[in-house]
């Protein structure tokens, strides 16, 4: 059944991201306008986590904020869809990266790299990483259910040379790698809520204690990885332009947490200056009343 609903969905897939970008765009601005309007697709959750995060701002602010997310959410969706047929030259027309050098120079030293991020603007295309950096490039990804799926779109993003880790065998690929002297970078998103049983810490985030993603510290700290900011911001529909932020290169000589700190900071900073551009659809603040009582 799996493979049928593969081989029946995959091809109108495909054929849809060969379309034109101004095409996807049209059709992008009809699922706004059902999801929106018609649906209200995660509104709720999304006026909930504005609401929280900009407390200073007039309903009127906080509506349009979420009008201009679901815009872009729609878009995200399509380019996600184009990820599948995009070519270097258009990928490198509209992701920029502005200053890849950081990266590459620390590359030419022979460092390793824990690059976090944030799910802001477009973190789809970042499987392009490999056409702009001298390093091998590294990332986690979720199992699906549909394996034909999954490796459709494994192989999508491997296109450019990135190479994708289950989430659960990333540690160990690491580990393989770093036996083996390979060098690597290894993309991080940790914006998102880790589950309960598996939190470590918790953190302001918008003035809200969160619990918060510790992994890309304790994995900077186990292997002396560089860790660099990634943030992804949109110049217009369909343009983005990437820069990359040193958070520190001697990652051991922080304290516990002191690093995971520094990273939600720069984040929280990232996604004042284009709130509309962040993935407020995830329940970012749901366990803001479970707080452990050594962390209020």
């Amino acid at each position: 059944m799996k493979f049928i609903i593969f081989a029946l969905a995959y091809p109108f897939i495909w054929i849809i991201s060969r379309l034109p970008m101004w095409v996807l765009y049209l059709k992008s601005d009809l699922i706004y306008l059902l999801m929106y309007y018609v649906f209200g697709y995660r509104k709720k959750a999304v006026l909930d986590n504005l609401k929280l995060s900009f407390p200073e701002k007039s309903p009127e602010e906080i509506i349009e904020i979420s009008k201009k997310f679901f815009k872009h959410f729609t878009d995200v969706l399509m380019e996600s869809v184009k990820a599948f047929t995009i070519s270097e030259k258009q990928i490198l027309k509209r992701y920029k990266y502005k200053n890849p050098e950081l990266v590459n120079d620390y590359a030419k030293e022979g460092r390793s790299i824990a690059l976090v991020g944030a799910h802001q603007a477009n973190w789809e295309w970042s499987f392009s990483l490999p056409l702009i950096l001298n390093i091998n490039s590294f990332g986690a990804y979720t199992k699906l259910n549909n394996k034909y799926f999954e490796k459709a779109i494994r192989e999508s993003r491997e296109k450019f040379g990135f190479k994708g880790y289950k989430s659960a065998n990333l540690i160990k690929g690491m580990q393989k790698n770093f036996t083996n002297k390979i060098q690597g970078l290894y993309l991080l998103l940790s914006d998102q809520s880790p589950q309960l049983h598996k939190t470590y810490y918790w953190s302001d985030f918008f003035n809200i204690k969160v619990p918060i993603h510790t992994g890309a510290e304790m994995l900077s700290k186990r292997y002396n990885l560089v860790v660099i900011n990634y943030v992804a911001k949109k110049v217009k529909r369909g343009y983005y332009e990437i820069v990359f932020q040193l958070i520190t290169d001697t990652p051991k000589e922080f304290e516990n947490y002191q690093i995971t700190d520094k990273y939600t900071t720069l984040t929280e900073e990232n996604i004042k200056q284009q709130p509309e551009f962040y993935l407020w659809s995830h329940k970012r603040f749901k366990h803001r009343n479970k707080v452990p009582k050594e962390f209020l």
